[in-house]
C-alpha cells in the first residue's frame, strides 16, 4: 500500500485497468434489464443499445433493420438483396456470376460479372447469330433469313430463322411498297423518342435492302400532332438524339453496304438522300427542344454528331468552329440580328464516314466539268461526308464555310486532282454532286481545304490520273456499239440475199436465214435497250427478248449442226417435215426455256446496271446452261466429222 500512497498516479492506472478487466456491467447494475437483441454499453443513457442490424430503444424493443428497402441498391445494380434478421446478403442476378462467395455484403470484395451466353455455340440454332447484353441474350437471323417473331427473338420460344422468301423484295415496286407501308404504319402513333428507340432496337440487326427502305421510310414519317407540340420532355432530348445517331449509324454502317448496293441506283439515290436529310431535320427540331443543353456530342463509330448552342452576338465576334475526327469546319457569319425565341441557334454538325461509296459520282449535269474528270479517270468520293446545319438563319447570316475535309486515302497532289463538291438534292429527295459555291483553296497528301458560301453535305471528289476505267469504259463503250452496227448492216445483207435469191435457197440456206435473223434481232435489241436498267418493267421484257434470240440463235446453229449430220450419214428424209421441225426446235424451244426461267425467277429479269439476267441464285445458268449444252454438241460433231474428207464436199 505504500507504494500507491507514495505514487497517486499508479493508483489511478492500477484503478483503470482493474475496472477494463471486471467490466462494471457485471459489478455494477448500470444497465436496467436489456431487450434480447440489445446489449449493455457503458456510453449509453440508459445502459442498453440495440445491436447492429437493428433500431429501437434496447430496453422495450429493437426492431430489424431491412436493409434492402432502407438502402436503395445497396447490393448494386446486377444483384439481388436479401434481408435476414439483423443482417443481410446479396446474390447475383440471373444472367450474371459472382467473383466469389455466393452470398455476399457490399464492400466485402465479391461483385457480379455478365455471363456470355453466346460463347455457347449454337445457342440461337442454325442460320442464326447470338448477341450478348448484360444479363442475358438475344438473337437475329443471317442475312437472307427471317424469324416469325421479328429481328430479335429468343430461341426458347420455339422461334427458328428460315429461308427469307422475300429476299428480292427489292427488285418488286408492289412489294417494296407494301414492306414500307407496313413498318411505317406500325410506328407512325409513336412520339419520336419511342419511335427513335424502337428503329434504334430494330436496326441494329441485319437488314435486307426493303428493310433500309422500310426504315428510312419510318424515320421519316410522323403523324401531324399539333396539339401534342411538347412531346419531347427536356430530360428525354439528349436520349433521343442518341438514338436518333444510332439509327442513323446502323442503316449505314460498313455491315450494310453489300444490300445497298443490291438496290436500284435511282432508288439509293433517293433513300440515302431522305436518310441525310431527316438526320438534319430531326436533329434541330429536338435541339430547338432543349433549352438547357448548349453541347452536347454523340459518337456512334459511323456516324458522329456535335450540337452547339450558339449566342446571337458570340457568333458575331468568333466563327464557330469544332473538330471531328481529323475535319475541321468553321461558319463565319455576315451579321447578327436579334435572337430567336429561346436567345440562342442550334448549330449541328454530323460527319458520315462510310457513306461516299453510296453516293459515287455519275455522269450527271450537277458536275460541271464532268467530261474532264472522265477524261482523267474514275471519280471517287475521297472523304467522309460532313454535313452542317443552323436552326435559325436570320439570326445567324452564314457569310463563309471552310473546310478542311480529311482524305480517305492519301493522294499524290501533283498526280490526283481533287474536288469540293455537296450534295444537292431536290424536295422530290433526288441528289447529285454539284461543285457551285464551293472552290478548293488547299490541298496536300491528307486534308483538301474548301471554302463555300452555303450550308449542305460536303465531301471531297477525287480524279485519279492512275485509274483510267471510266475514260476506257467510255471507249470500249463506244466500240461496242460501233461493231454492233457494223454486225446489223452485215446481217441485214444476208438476210436479203438468203431471203430474195432463189437461186442458192435450200435447206442450208434456210438455216442459215434464221440463224441471221435471230442474230439480228438479239444484237438490235441489246444496242438500244441493254442500259435501260432505270425502268424496271421495260428492262424486264428486254432482258427476255434478248435471252429469248440470243438461244435462239445458239438453237439454229444447233440444227446446222444435226443437217451436217445427216448429210453425212446419207439419211433420206422429208424436206417439208425436216423444215417444219427445224422451225419448232429453233424457235420453240427457246420459248419453253425462258416461259420456265421467266415462271420461276421473273424478279431475276434486268439488274440495276444492265438489262440481262440476274447472277443471283445462279439464275444466269438459264441462259449458259442449254448454251453450254449446244457447244457440246457440237463439238461431237465436229469430233465426228474432222476426219471425213468428204464433208466439205458433200455441203457444196
Amino acid at each position: 500500500m505504500e507504494f500507491f500512497h507514495s505514487s497517486p498516479m499508479k493508483l489511478l492506472l492500477f484503478a483503470a485497468w482493474f475496472a477494463s478487466v471486471l467490466d462494471l456491467c457485471t459489478f455494477v447494475d448500470v444497465c436496467p434489464p436489456c431487450h434480447p437483441d440489445a446489449s449493455c454499453k457503458l456510453d449509453s443513457k440508459k445502459g442498453c443499445a440495440c445491436k447492429n442490424g437493428f433500431t429501437g430503444n434496447g430496453i422495450s424493443s429493437c426492431r430489424d433493420d431491412n436493409e434492402c428497402e432502407n438502402v436503395t441498391g445497396i447490393c448494386g445494380p446486377d444483384a439481388n438483396c436479401s434481408n435476414t434478421v439483423g443482417s443481410y446478403y446479396c446474390t447475383c442476378l440471373s444472367g450474371f456470376t459472382s467473383n466469389g462467395k455466393q452470398q455476399f455484403q457490399t464492400n466485402d470484395g465479391t461483385y457480379c460479372k455478365d455471363i456470355n451466353e453466346c460463347m455457347d455455340d449454337g445457342r440461337c440454332g442454325p442460320n442464326s447469330k447470338c448477341h450478348n447484353k448484360p444479363g442475358s441474350f438475344i438473337c437475329s437471323c443471317l442475312r437472307g433469313y427471317t424469324s416469325p417473331a421479328g429481328p430479335w427473338f429468343m430461341p426458347d420460344n420455339g422461334t427458328d430463322c428460315r429461308e427469307n422468301q422475300k429476299k428480292l423484295c427489292h427488285l418488286d415496286d408492289e412489294c417494296i411498297k407494301e414492306a414500307v407501308n407496313n413498318t411505317v404504319q406500325s410506328m407512325i402513333n409513336l412520339s419520336t423518342p419511342e419511335r427513335m428507340k424502337e428503329i434504334r432496337h430494330q436496326t441494329s440487326a441485319e437488314l435486307s435492302p426493303v428493310l433500309l427502305m422500310s426504315y428510312i421510310e419510318a424515320m421519316a414519317s410522323r403523324k401531324p400532332n399539333p396539339e401534342h407540340e411538347s412531346e419531347h420532355p427536356e430530360e428525354n432530348v439528349n436520349e433521343t438524339l442518341t438514338n436518333l445517331v444510332f439509327s442513323v449509324n446502323n442503316l449505314i454502317e460498313n455491315d450494310e453496304k453489300v444490300e445497298w448496293k443490291k438496290i436500284n441506283e435511282d432508288l439509293r439515290k433517293y433513300y440515302i438522300t431522305t436518310l441525310l436529310h431527316t438526320a438534319e431535320k430531326e436533329t434541330l427540331l429536338l435541339a430547338a427542344r432543349d433549352t438547357a443543353t448548349t453541347q452536347m456530342q454523340v459518337d456512334a463509330g459511323e456516324v458522329e454528331m456535335k450540337l452547339y448552342k450558339v449566342e446571337p452576338h458570340e457568333a458575331k465576334k468568333h466563327p464557330v468552329t469544332t473538330m471531328i475526327q481529323g475535319n475541321s469546319i468553321s461558319l463565319t457569319t455576315n451579321k447578327a440580328m436579334h435572337g430567336s425565341k429561346n436567345g440562342s441557334t442550334s448549330v449541328v454538325f454530323l460527319i458520315y464516314n462510310s457513306i461516299g461509296d453510296l453516293l459515287k459520282p455519275t455522269e450527271d449535269p450537277g458536275v460541271a466539268d464532268y467530261s474532264r474528270y472522265a477524261a482523267a479517270g474514275e471519280i471517287t468520293v475521297n472523304s467522309p461526308v460532313i454535313a452542317a446545319a443552323i436552326s435559325d438563319t436570320e439570326t445567324f447570316a452564314l457569310k463563309n464555310v471552310t473546310l478542311a475535309l480529311k482524305h480517305t486515302q492519301a493522294i499524290d497532289p501533283d498526280r490526283d486532282e481533287t474536288k469540293c463538291a455537296f450534295w444537292e438534292y431536290s424536295q422530290g429527295m433526288m441528289g447529285h454532286w454539284s461543285l457551285d459555291g464551293c472552290t478548293r483553296t488547299r490541298v496536300n497528301t491528307t486534308h483538301t481545304t474548301c471554302s463555300c458560301n452555303h450550308l449542305t453535305h460536303f465531301a471531297i471528289l477525287m480524279s485519279s490520273a492512275q485509274a483510267n476505267l471510266l475514260a476506257h469504259y467510255i471507249v470500249l463503250t463506244r466500240i461496242t456499239q460501233l461493231g454492233m452496227v457494223i454486225s446489223l448492216i452485215c446481217l441485214s445483207m444476208c438476210i436479203f440475199t438468203f431471203w430474195f435469191f432463189r437461186d442458192i435457197q435450200n435447206t442450208r440456206s434456210t438455216i442459215h436465214k434464221n440463224l441471221c435473223c435471230s442474230l439480228f434481232m438479239a444484237q438490235f435489241i441489246f444496242l438500244v435497250g441493254i442500259n435501260k436498267s432505270t425502268h424496271k418493267w421495260f428492262c424486264s421484257v428486254i432482258a427476255g427478248l434478248l435471252h429469248y434470240f440470243f438461244l435462239s440463235a445458239f438453237a439454229w446453229m444447233c440444227i446446222e449442226g444435226i443437217h451436217l449430220y445427216l448429210i453425212v450419214v446419207g439419211v433420206i428424209y422429208n424436206k417439208k417435215f425436216l423444215h417444219r421441225n427445224f422451225y419448232v426446235f429453233g424457235y420453240g424451244s427457246p420459248a419453253v426455256v425462258v416461259t420456265i426461267s421467266a415462271t420461276l425467277g421473273y424478279k431475276y429479269y434486268g439488274t440495276s446496271n444492265a438489262c440481262w439476267l440476274s447472277t443471283e441464285n445462279n439464275f444466269i445458268w438459264s441462259f449458259i446452261g442449254p448454251a453450254c449444252l449446244i457447244i457440246l454438241i457440237q463439238e461431237e460433231y465436229y469430233r465426228l466429222f474432222k476426219n471425213i474428207p468428204c464433208c466439205f464436199e458433200l455441203l457444196r
